[in-house]
C-alpha cells in the first residue's frame, strides 16, 4: 500500500473547536496532514490543536466565525499562507430548537447563517484556492435531518431547512468542480453522541461518535472521490 493522500497536505477543519468537527481534525492530523482548525471559541480551539501537537502532529489554530465574509477572508489568508489548501471539511454549525410558531427571523437567520451560508462562504474560499492546482477534496456535514423521507422531530424546523441546503449546495460545487479536479461530497448522520444532539433531541440515543465521524472522514478523505463526487451519504447508525 502506497502513501496515503492526506499525508504531507494542508486541510481546513471548520467547526473545530468541539464535536465532529475537533474529532475530524484530530484524525486528519493523526494521518499526516498538517491541519488548520477554525471556530468561534479561541479557547477550546487553542485546546484542540494542543492536543494534536502532543500526539506529533500539526495543527494550527485560527479563531473565525465562518458567517462573516471578513473572518473568511482572514481565515483563507492565513490558510493559503501555510501552503497549498488540499481538502475542507466543513463541521461547522449550531442548533436551537424551537417550535415552529416560535422560531423567532433571528434564530432562522443565524441558523441559516451558520450552517448554510458559512458552508457556502468556505466553501467557494475553498475552490477558489484549490482550482488552480487542479485537484481539492471538500467533506461537509449536513443530518439526517435534511435528507428526503427520514423521521423528523418537532422544533427543528431552520436546522432541517438548513441541512437541505447544504446537501443541494454540496450538489453545486460537484457538478462545477468536475473540470478543475475538484470533488465535494456530504455526509448525513443520524445521532451523533454531541451536545447539538442532546439540544436536538435528548431522549435520543446516539449510535455514532464523533471519532466515528472522524475515522469515516478520513477514509473518505484518502480514498479517490472523483466517481462520487456529488453524493450524500446519509449514515442511519439507529437503524
Amino acid at each position: 500500500m502506497g502513501e496515503r493522500w492526506l499525508a504531507g497536505r494542508l486541510v481546513l477543519v471548520t467547526g473545530a473547536s468541539r464535536g465532529i468537527g475537533a474529532a475530524a481534525a484530530a484524525a486528519i492530523a493523526a494521518a499526516g496532514a498538517h491541519v488548520v482548525v477554525a471556530a468561534r471559541d479561541r479557547q477550546a480551539l487553542d485546546g484542540v490543536a494542543g492536543r494534536i501537537r502532543d500526539f506529533g502532529g500539526q495543527a494550527t489554530p485560527v479563531a473565525a466565525d465562518v458567517r462573516d465574509e471578513g473572518a473568511i477572508e482572514r481565515l483563507f489568508a492565513e490558510v493559503t499562507s501555510a501552503g497549498q489548501l488540499s481538502a475542507l471539511v466543513c463541521a461547522a454549525g449550531v442548533l436551537t430548537p424551537a417550535p415552529f410558531i416560535e422560531t423567532t427571523s433571528a434564530l432562522w437567520h443565524e441558523t441559516l447563517d451558520v450552517n448554510l451560508t458559512g458552508t457556502f462562504l468556505c466553501c467557494r474560499a475553498a475552490f477558489t484556492a484549490m482550482a488552480p492546482a487542479g485537484e481539492g477534496r471538500i467533506v461537509n456535514i449536513a443530518s439526517l435531518s435534511g435528507v428526503y423521507a427520514t423521521e423528523k422531530f418537532p422544533g427543528l424546523a431552520a436546522y432541517n431547512v438548513s441541512k437541505f441546503g447544504v446537501v443541494g449546495l454540496t450538489e453545486a460545487i460537484a457538478v462545477e468542480g468536475k473540470e478543475h479536479g475538484i470533488s465535494a461530497i456530504c455526509l448525513s448522520p443520524g445521532a451523533v453522541d454531541t451536545a447539538m444532539l442532546r439540544r436536538a433531541n435528548p431522549a435520543l440515543r446516539p449510535g455514532l461518535t464523533p471519532d466515528d465521524m472522524g475515522e469515516l472522514i478520513v477514509a473518505l478523505l484518502d480514498s479517490p472521490l472523483a466517481s462520487v463526487s456529488g453524493a450524500n451519504i446519509p449514515l442511519f447508525s439507529n437503524a
